[in-house]
């Protein structure tokens, strides 16, 4: 028997694959529901939906490719709400800088002008890039990178927002050899970024067949950006669920593990004070709170575990009768250097039909949470100043008719530099140990729940080929 650790959407698809592959799952939960971090709720009085975490998925590369195949397994195609790359809220993306909102570049003509809050063309930031001297052999923050690569305007004003928006994160922290391995490896090996981008151009076979199912295709064919589901997110956790019962996977709530060890190739875990033997276990649970349950056995695995960092997040869902902004996007993003205690705003009744409401959902915290709010923040407070930036940025007037607040503590690890070689020093811990032990999630292997899905099913099908071998 396997056991899967955790019913968050990684949990969710790592007992999904193993069953799928025929084997005996036991799945546990420490709270009351599943599907972890997606969230969908809907206000009682008005029926305006409201996401709490993810609410939208992307469409390109291997994970997302991976991610429309199981949904498609799933049978969910007609649940889907695709937003293709010519719908505003696919073109249109904000920051908000020196008080005022400005749109970003989203087409090649745009990089000849010049598009406030920048200062000159972004051509000659991508110039600066082909004659910028290469960092060799080092991991760096992506906002140094960035600011080496292509000047202080693009890493100060649009690639610290976007790592907001991405982790909740401060860019002079994050791993660019982590997040954005791409950008590393052509600096490394082509010393320059545009030149690397380009030469991946050319060697990139035109009209190359993803590899994917019927749903994929269509995706690509149609020109998906991004896709939500009718109903809210959370209906593919719950479609996840209503599969692997029919599949026979034994689901475990309020039950939490304390303790795990390891002996003659297998694995005990204490739940609820009782002993769970297993062949095998996967874990999807955030890298701090596995550190502790293999601190005992494994001191120098839980050491390297409990040294990734988490943020906590501040969400304020708000619904507005009425059609209140006055250009269409998915929302805006703010620089830390703005000196504003929010990170950003996503338009969602631009992203799916809320009918007669503007939807909003505002984003606060994360690297900054302390700073700006402490440790005993009131939710009144926080609705408070969603409002009130509402209003002051986007000129919503009057009290939303429907709201939601919400903070989601220890909710996105943070991939400060060094987080590469840290996750594989823990990769060959497990290795070198012979640990029946498979890691899945944001944790390890990237924030987005298309990379969350991929990593649990390379982990489940990593585990049924042992048993195969076996």
């Amino acid at each position: 028997m396997s056991v899967v650790l955790g019913g968050g959407i990684g949990g969710l698809a790592a007992a999904y694959y193993l069953a799928k592959g025929g084997s005996k799952v036991a799945l546990i939960e420490a709270t009351n529901r599943l599907g972890g971090w997606i969230r969908t709720i809907k206000d009682p009085e008005t029926g305006v939906r409201f996401d709490k975490g993810p609410r939208t998925l992307r469409v390109r590369g291997d994970p997302a490719a991976n991610t429309l195949s199981l949904i498609e397994e799933l049978g969910l195609e007609e649940r889907l709400y695709p937003i293709t790359m010519d719908q505003p809220s696919a073109k249109n993306r904000m920051i908000y800088v020196k008080g005022a909102l400005h749109l970003l570049p989203s087409s090649v003509s745009s990089v000849f002008k010049i598009m406030p809050p920048f200062s000159k063309p972004l051509l000659l930031a991508m110039l600066k890039d082909l004659v910028a001297p290469a960092k060799k052999g080092k991991d760096d923050n992506i906002y140094d990178f960035v600011q080496r690569r292509f000047g202080f305007e693009v890493a100060d004003y649009l690639v610290s927002a976007m790592i907001c928006g991405i982790c909740a994160g401060n860019a002079k922290d994050i791993s660019v050899k982590f997040l954005m391995p791409q950008l590393f490896e052509w600096e490394q090996n082509d010393r320059s970024v545009l030149v690397g981008f380009l030469k991946n151009i050319v060697k990139s076979k035109p009209g190359a067949k993803v590899a994917g199912g019927a749903l994929i295709e269509k995706a690509l064919k149609d020109r998906w950006s991004i896709f939500g589901f009718k109903g809210g997110m959370e209906a593919f956790p719950e479609a996840l669920t209503d599969r692997i019962v029919t599949q026979g996977v034994d689901i475990n709530l309020g039950k939490e593990v304390s303790r795990i060890s390891f002996q003659n190739g297998e694995v005990s875990c204490l739940v609820n004070g009782k002993m769970l033997n297993a062949e095998h276990i996967i874990s999807s649970l955030p890298a701090n709170k596995l550190s502790p349950l293999l601190k005992e056995e494994h001191p120098i695995l839980s050491s390297e575990l409990a040294a990734i960092p988490f943020v906590d997040v501040a969400v304020v869902n708000l619904a507005y009768k009425g059609k209140r902004l006055s250009k269409e996007a998915f929302g805006f993003l703010i620089p830390p250097s703005q000196q504003v205690p929010i990170l950003g705003v996503i338009f969602d009744s631009c992203n799916f039909d809320a009918g007669d409401w503007t939807v909003l959902t505002v984003m606060m915290g994360g690297a900054w949470f302390d700073k700006y709010f402490g440790s005993n923040v009131k939710d009144d407070q926080l609705l408070e100043l969603a409002v009130s930036k509402t209003k002051e940025i986007l000129h919503v007037e009057g009290s939303p008719a429907a709201y939601h607040v919400s903070v989601m503590r220890n909710c996105i690890p943070q991939y400060v530099v060094g987080h590469f070689d840290r996750i594989d020093r823990i990769k060959s811990y497990i290795k070198d140990k012979n640990l029946p032990l498979e890691l899945v999630g944001s944790s390890y292997t990237g924030v987005g729940v298309n990379d969350v899905i991929l990593s649990a099913r390379r982990a489940a099908e990593t585990r049924l080929v042992r048993k195969a071998a076996a």
